[in-house]
């Protein structure tokens, strides 16, 4: 049988191909990226990495999804860390109210070091060029492992057997903006330990991390996510955005200018709206069309995107045996 092809090598792809090769089913995972980790992304700012995308990761209670058990033994190499169960929800003219939840992980070599880890043993295609499915490979079994806007993009729209896919790849996608900012010190934390802050009610602000604790080096790194209002009108030229995300922050905070920024534009970066389903597997003639990752299921989140990849994987491999 021709290699089953994952197309995207975030978590999801990743957890997809890694379920088909367990099982000794051939597969091809490809990404256009220089490497593994789609939106679970970093970047490195004074020597180390600064998490821009997902900003930590969850285990629902119970471990309904199997996925505490990946955390478990990332946990146990020293990949991933408890970071926090505590945030801050801050609002113009309001005192700090602290936000209790689930323990937040992070990672000390960057979100990222953990989807190349959970990629071990794959042969990843990185940075290839797709424009159109058939670029991809003449495959019998394809998956789309991204948002539902760049899976979409992917399929000719003149292929009658792929329509009822594309009708499925419906879940809209928000638009973030994406600051890291270092300063010489740290200079923010708000009555004691400030690990990350809901902004509410801002025009430019809506999340704040601090990537030191979240990583456990205490570096003076901040991470700031735009509002998807403030993000729309500055995806042709993000940078022009950063004077007034890194304006907003200092304001926020109370900050001297940082010495260092970086800015990143996510233009399909969180999903919209309710999905239950955790993935999709259709038949488009004679070729079978899977699209998996965190639109697929009832929480965008890490542990989604895993489980929907996985479930996906387990889900082919009976169906290709």
């Amino acid at each position: 049988m021709s290699p089953v092809v994952v197309v995207g090598a975030g978590l999801s792809g990743v957890a997809c191909a890694r379920e088909l090769a367990a099982a000794g089913v051939a597969v091809r995972l490809v990404d256009r990226g220089r490497r593994a980790g789609g939106r679970m992304a970093s970047r490195r700012l004074d020597g180390r990495p600064v998490d821009l995308g997902a900003s930590y990761l969850t285990v629902s209670e119970g471990d309904p999804t199997g996925f505490g058990a990946v955390v478990a033994d990332w946990e146990r190499r020293g990949l991933a860390a408890p970071w926090t169960d505590t945030f801050v929800s801050l609002e113009t003219g309001r005192e700090p109210q602290t936000k209790q939840g689930p323990v937040r992980w992070g990672a000390p070599g960057g979100l990222r070091s953990l989807v190349e880890d959970l990629a071990t043993g794959l042969d990843v295609e990185l940075e290839t060029h797709l424009e159109t499915l058939p670029a991809v490979a003449d495959a019998p079994v394809v998956v789309l492992a991204m948002p539902d806007p760049q899976a979409v993009r992917l399929l000719p729209d003149d292929d009658p057997d792929l329509a009822a896919v594309r009708r499925r790849l419906d879940r809209a996608f928000e638009p973030v903006l994406a600051l890291a900012a270092r300063w010489p010190a740290r200079a923010w934390d708000l009555d004691g330990a400030f690990d990350g802050a809901f902004v509410n009610g801002h025009d430019v602000l809506a999340w704040v991390a601090d990537d030191g604790r979240r990583r456990g080096d205490g570096a003076p790194v901040l991470v700031a996510h735009s509002t998807p209002d403030f993000a729309r009108p500055h995806l042709a030229e993000p940078q022009a955005a950063a004077p007034a995300m890194t304006g907003a922050l200092r304001d926020l905070l109370g900050l001297e200018p940082p010495v260092e920024t970086y800015l990143h534009r996510w233009s399909v970066a969180r999903p919209t709206g309710d999905r239950a389903e955790p993935f999709l597997l259709e038949q488009a003639g004679d070729r079978l069309v899977g699209a998996c990752g965190d639109g697929w299921g009832a929480t965008p989140k890490v542990e989604t995107a895993w489980a929907s990849g996985h479930a996906l994987g387990r889900a082919l491999v009976a169906r290709l045996r």
